[in-house]
Order: C-alpha cells, then sequence, then structure tokens
C-alpha cells in the first residue's frame, strides 16, 4: 500500500513537472524594448486589417502554441546612422553634409506591423535603408537651397527633411527621434571666402579699436607730461617770487636808515607848508569880511532891483500880447461861425435843389415809362386780337370754306355789285325792252358777273387756305386787291 502511494505520488510530481515544462516551453514575455510577432494562425488585432496572419503581443506574456506559431522578436530600441551626403546647392556649390539620425520602430501596432513586413529579418540592414532614404531628400533640399540659407537657417534645412522624410518612414514603421546636421564641408572654398569680408571687417574695427587705444594713451601721456611741465614751471615760479622777496626784505634793510631821515625831513617840510597855508587861508579869510561880502551885498541889490525892472516890463508886454491874442481869437471864431453859416445854408440849398431836381426826373422817367409801356400793351393787345382774328377767319376757312366765302361777299356785296355795275358806267342812254322782263333780264345779267366774282373769290380763298398766308384787306397771296371804284349811278330812262 505505501508503494501504490508513492508511486502515484511520483506520477503525480512528474505530471506537474512535464505541465510546468511545457507551459515555459508555451508562454512568451514581450520585454519593454521589443515586441513578440506571433505567426501562424489568423489573428485579429486592434488597429490592423483583418486576416494578417500575425499577431503582436508588447509589454506582456502570451501562450505560442510550439509547432503550430512561430515566435520572433522585433526590437523597439534606438538606432542612429550616419549622414555623409555629396549635394550641390541651388548656386551650383558642392557640399559635403555630415549628420545623424536616431530613429526607432514605432509603439503602435500598425508601426510595429509596417517595420515587422519590412525588417523582421533584416533588422542590422534598417540603418542603411533609412540612410539611403534621409540621402535622397537631403540632397533634395539642399539642391532648392542657397549656401547663405544652410548657414544661417540651418533648422530650415533639418525641418525640411524631417518633413520630407515623415510619410516614408510612417510607411517602414519608423519613427525619427532626432535629426541633427553635424558639419557642412565646403571642398571650393566658398563659405570661407564668403566670410573673408567679415573676417577683414573684424580686423579692420581690430585694428581701429587698437589705434583709437593708442592715440588715447599717447594723449593721456602727452597730458601727464604736459602737467608735469606745469608743475615744474609752477615750482620754480613760486621759487622765483620766494626770492624776489627775500630781497625786497634785504633791500629794505639795508635803505632803512636813510629812508628814516628822509622821513624826518619831510615831516618837518610837511609842518612847514601846513603852517603856511593856515596863514595864506587866515588873510583870506580877512579879506572875505572887509572887501568881498560887502561888495556883493552892493552887487546883490543892484542885481535884484534890475531882475525887477525887467520882470515888471516882461509881466506888462505878456499882457499887452494875451490881450491881442484874445481879440484876435474872438474876431476869428466870429469869421469861422459866419463862414460855416453860410456854407451850411448853401450846401442846404443845395440839397434841397438836388432833390427837387432827382425828384423831378424820376418823376419825368417813371411818366415816360408807364407811358412807354402803355403805348407797347396797347400795340401788343392790338396784334394779338388781330393775330386772334386772322387765326380765327383761318380756321374758319379750314373749317367751312363756303360760309366764309357768304361772310365776306355779303360784307362786300354793294362793292361787288357796284363794280358789275361799271360795265354801264359808259353808256348814256340804256334802252331797255320788254318792260319788265327786261329789267329784270339786265339784273340777272349783273347777278351772273357778279356770281363770276363769287367764284374768283373763292378761288383766291382757296389758293390762301392752301399756302397758309393771312387774309387781310389790303392782299391776299400777295396781290393787292384792287382799291373800290365808286360807280356813278345815272337815272336811265326807261323805255317801254
Amino acid at each position: 500500500m505505501p508503494m501504490i502511494v508513492g508511486v502515484v505520488a511520483g506520477v503525480a510530481v512528474a505530471a506537474i513537472a512535464v505541465l510546468i515544462g511545457l507551459f515555459k516551453l508555451m508562454w512568451r514575455v514581450a520585454e519593454p524594448n521589443e515586441a513578440l510577432v506571433i505567426s501562424g494562425s489568423n489573428h485579429k488585432t486592434e488597429g490592423l486589417e483583418a486576416g494578417m496572419g500575425f499577431r503582436i503581443v508588447t509589454g506582456r506574456g502570451t501562450l505560442v502554441l510550439p509547432g503550430v506559431q512561430a515566435v520572433r522578436k522585433m526590437s523597439l530600441d534606438l538606432n542612429e546612422t550616419e549622414l555623409h551626403v555629396d549635394c550641390v546647392t541651388h548656386q551650383g556649390i558642392p557640399l559635403k553634409v555630415r549628420g545623424v539620425v536616431i530613429f526607432k520602430v514605432g509603439d503602435d501596432f500598425v508601426s510595429i506591423a509596417n517595420a515587422a513586413r519590412r525588417f523582421l529579418d533584416q533588422q542590422k540592414l534598417m540603418s542603411e535603408r533609412v540612410h539611403n532614404v534621409f540621402a535622397g531628400h537631403l540632397r533634395s533640399i539642399v539642391g532648392g537651397l542657397t549656401v547663405e540659407d544652410m548657414i544661417r537657417d540651418r533648422e530650415k534645412l533639418t525641418g525640411q527633411t524631417r518633413a520630407a522624410c515623415g510619410t516614408e518612414m510612417e510607411k517602414l514603421g519608423l519613427i525619427v527621434d532626432s535629426l541633427q546636421i553635424h558639419e557642412i564641408e565646403d571642398p571650393t572654398g566658398y563659405m570661407q571666402n564668403l566670410a573673408m569680408p567679415h573676417a577683414a571687417a573684424v580686423q579692420r574695427d581690430a585694428r581701429i579699436a587698437q589705434a583709437e587705444a593708442n592715440r588715447l594713451a599717447t594723449e593721456a601721456e602727452q597730458q601727464a607730461y604736459a602737467r608735469m611741465a606745469q608743475a615744474t614751471r609752477d615750482s620754480e615760479i613760486l621759487q622765483a617770487g620766494y626770492q624776489a622777496e627775500r630781497d625786497k626784505a634785504g633791500a629794505k634793510a639795508r635803505q632803512a636808515g636813510p629812508l628814516a631821515d628822509a622821513a624826518a625831513r619831510q615831516e618837518v617840510v610837511v609842518q612847514e607848508t601846513r603852517i603856511a597855508e593856515l596863514e595864506a587861508n587866515r588873510r583870506e579869510q580877512q579879506l572875505q569880511a572887509d572887501v568881498r561880502k560887502p561888495a556883493d551885498a552892493k552887487a546883490y541889490e543892484k542885481r535884484t532891483l534890475a531882475e525887477a525892472e525887467r520882470d515888471a516890463r516882461i509881466s506888462a508886454a505878456e499882457a499887452k500880447a494875451k490881450e491881442t491874442e484874445l481879440a484876435a481869437a474872438a474876431e476869428a471864431t466870429r469869421v469861422k461861425t459866419a463862414a460855416m453859416a453860410e456854407a451850411e445854408a448853401t450846401k442846404a440849398r443845395g440839397t434841397a435843389m438836388a432833390a427837387s431836381t432827382r425828384a423831378t426826373g424820376e418823376a419825368e422817367a417813371a411818366s415816360a415809362q408807364a407811358k412807354g409801356l402803355a403805348e407797347a400793351a396797347a400795340a401788343r393787345a392790338k396784334g394779338l386780337a388781330e393775330a386772334e382774328a386772322i387765326k380765327a377767319r383761318a380756321a374758319a376757312l379750314a373749317e367751312n370754306q363756303e360760309a366764309v366765302v357768304a361772310q365776306q361777299l355779303a360784307e362786300n356785296w354793294p362793292e361787288i355789285v357796284r363794280a358789275g355795275a361799271s360795265a354801264f358806267g359808259n353808256a348814256d342812254n340804256m334802252v331797255i325792252l320788254n318792260g319788265a322782263d327786261g329789267m329784270a333780264d339786265m339784273f340777272a345779267k349783273a347777278l351772273t358777273m357778279g356770281g363770276t366774282g363769287l367764284g374768283l373769290a373763292r378761288q383766291l380763298l382757296a389758293s390762301m387756305n392752301q399756302n397758309g398766308q393771312s387774309v387781310n384787306g389790303a392782299s391776299l397771296n400777295g396781290v393787292a386787291s384792287p382799291p373800290s371804284q365808286k360807280v356813278p349811278v345815272q337815272k336811265v330812262p326807261v323805255q317801254e
């Protein structure tokens, strides 16, 4: 019995060991810097197309069936590739660009899948592929830039290169962490020549600054020398002044005795002179009191009397002149007043005459203007009336010619009959036969002549209507109407 238990325990332990071994063989764990690509079965991974035939595991463990599924690792570490690209700028200048690209496989499943399809078995060739991609784009971008642009704005070159390679790197499943342009080599020396003017300017400024410093130092030295010379001069002047004062003091000391004697003699002379002056002043005062003051008093008296008499004469003359002046002023005022009064009167008379003349002229002008306006209005009214009458006759003629002709004939019938009877005016005797019938026949002929005149009048009126000319008693179509002739009526004896 104990043997059976031991066998069972051994089998259980062996089974457990086998299970643990199988689990270890089937369990795969992805490290933080790698991704597991498991193929051999159809799996669907989030973000990827269905039915890819592989799945991706990152940061965790998963079971893998040995013999059924294959597990391979995709590194997510950083990679680096050196750039050594020969380029030609927009100016045709050849350059060598040196830089470095730091890249890695993206952390998302899409990037890992793209990188796995392209580099899973060729991860060591990844740097070379990236170098080729960046070299091509870098040559293209440098070809559109100048050397000055590349020197002044290297970030622009870096940014354009990263932007141009971004799409292709995304297709490869790679992301660029850093792109640095380390060096731009110039085999032709263009950049060196480009820098020479600036270097020369810097050297020039340095030489100018050095010369300016030397000038300032020289000026400072000269000023220091000048101050030293001035100090020496001042010292010598002071020493000479002190020596002169010492010499002067010695000379004074040597002349003290003679000067004292001369001063004593001078004092004696001064005292004697003062005594003489006092004596002269005393005699002058005596003369003033005895002679000059009495003479001055007499002269003052005479001068005062003469001035009083002169002032009296001047006052009298001034009074006489003032009186004469006042009289002349009064006379001038009177004459001026009279002249002003006469001028005012003359001016008033002239103003009145001018006003009267102007009023008379204005009245006559107004009268003439009113008369002219009245005559013009009368002429205008007469002309308008005649025009209206002509217009009315023309309108009536246009509307009813027969009525107008009849009216005209009725108005001028006596003249028409008189004109018809003028044919018998030269007959001395007329014999009328058949009595009343002969008389009627004669009147019928006269009326026939009047009817002929009526036809002529109608023709004239019709032609006037057609030509649109005015009909007046004096003219008709420009032909003057014959003046009416008075036919002498004679008594003709009638014989029956």
